[in-house]
């Protein structure tokens, strides 16, 4: 049809339409443009949701926008949405399986999973098709010592730094190796002062191991010396944590036949981590805790659950409640509430502190602290790191109790790890 017109017309009509179809690749580009950069400047500001609402209109523009689907497993990912995170991820590789960005996202949210094994045959796609990606190799050098193949794992961070010698992620990487502590002893004293009776004082020795990043086995000794009369405790203890950030614990303990402290104990306890992308909660653990004690006079069933916020500038919120069930040799039983608040906070470069508030009894290690008992507690203390592996802890705690009694606690410990 173009060619029916004169000549001068058909050049304009090409003009015209060599315009148009600029200007509609333009507006396309522009438009392309515009929805990734509203995709980082929402992540930019913590607005999770809000950039993943503009990915989600993206993609019902445009659903086959892998660019797109890139970031939406990346934002699946930031906000635990794990497995939604892989679908989206192996999408992306299903066309384009070498991008190294897709396989360093894809990696992470297997390594966030514990699923080391996987996130590394990720890394070595990554590795295949970037050998000299820093980024991917220092990654790959975490799996590898999470896998306990830690001659590999050195050897991976040595070539980084001979490429590298300033890379920071891969000189940590390497103390870390050298250094990483698998027990940890401590020794405590502990004096408490009544003005309703005479004085008590506990010493405590813990050790600790942590055989692997599943498995960590605990036993300790505490001698009393409370109310008159001396008791021997001996504890033991094992935790695993398994998959998605999920523990378990159990812990075992008996003491000589005496009336202050109990003879037999049981604590079994279930928790889960959470991780959270926004500027106010970095993550969370949340515990599960059934607690039997059995004392000469008495047994008794805690529940207790607790919550522990990770808050920004290494600052920590723990809240504790408590439900106490105790039953008595008469028949007569009773269940009595408490409840703990603490705040976690750092204070000058290795020394940090805490302050404590609690409502109720919170200490059912002890036969003051059993049935029905209205009190007030205050506290708070510091831990000073002198070294990588050593630290030193006090405390002192005030309770205000019913009947004007009231008892002051102070405590101090010494930490060592190797």
């Amino acid at each position: 049809m173009l060619n029916r017109l004169p000549s001068r017309h058909r050049r304009a009509a090409f003009v015209f339409i060599g315009v148009a179809w600029l200007l509609l690749a333009s507006t396309r580009i522009l438009a392309e443009e515009d929805w990734q950069q509203q995709v980082r400047t929402a992540v930019d500001q913590h607005q999770i949701p809000a950039a993943l609402a503009v990915v989600d209109h993206r993609l019902a523009d445009a659903p086959d926008d892998m660019e797109a689907r890139a970031w939406r497993g990346r934002l699946f990912g930031w906000t635990g949405r794990w497995h939604e995170a892989e679908t989206e991820y192996y999408l992306v590789l299903d066309k384009f399986p070498n991008d190294e960005d897709v396989l360093v996202g894809l990696a992470d949210v297997l390594l966030w999973q514990q699923k080391y094994s996987e996130a590394l045959v990720v890394l070595e796609t990554a590795r295949n098709a970037a050998p000299q990606n820093s980024e991917i190799l220092v990654r790959r050098a975490r799996v590898l010592s999470l896998l306990q193949r830690t001659a590999e794992a050195r050897a991976q961070f040595q070539t980084v730094l001979a490429h590298d010698p300033t890379n920071r992620a891969a000189i940590n990487g390497l103390a870390n190796l050298k250094g990483v502590p698998r027990y940890e002893l401590r020794i405590g004293e502990e004096a408490d002062f009544f003005n309703y009776t005479d004085n008590a004082q506990v010493e405590t020795v813990t050790l600790a191991a942590h055989w692997n990043d599943k498995w960590t086995t605990g036993i300790g000794v505490s001698p009393y010396h409370l109310f008159g009369e001396n008791a021997v405790k001996i504890w033991a203890g094992a935790a695993y944590r398994f998959h998605q950030n999920n523990w378990v614990r159990v812990l075992g303990a008996g003491a000589n036949p005496q009336d202050v402290v109990p003879e037999r104990e049981v604590l079994v306890e279930y928790g889960h981590g959470f991780r959270f992308s926004n500027p106010w909660f970095k993550g969370l653990e949340s515990s599960y805790q059934e607690h039997s004690l059995w004392y000469r006079g008495a047994q008794v069933v805690a529940l207790n659950a607790t919550d522990i916020f990770y808050l920004p500038k290494e600052w920590t919120w723990t809240l504790s409640v408590t439900g106490a069930r105790t039953q008595f040799p008469s028949g007569e039983s009773d269940w009595v509430p408490s409840g703990s608040t603490k705040v976690g906070f750092p204070l000058y470069r290795k020394l940090s502190g805490n302050a404590l508030f609690a409502v109720g009894a919170e200490n059912f290690a002890q036969v003051d602290q059993i049935g029905r008992l209205s009190a007030r507690t205050y506290g708070g203390g510091l831990r000073y790191r002198f070294a990588e592996t050593q630290d030193v802890t006090g405390f002192v705690a005030r309770q205000a109790r019913e009947h004007g009694q009231n008892q002051t606690s102070l405590g101090l410990s010494y930490g060592i790890r190797f």
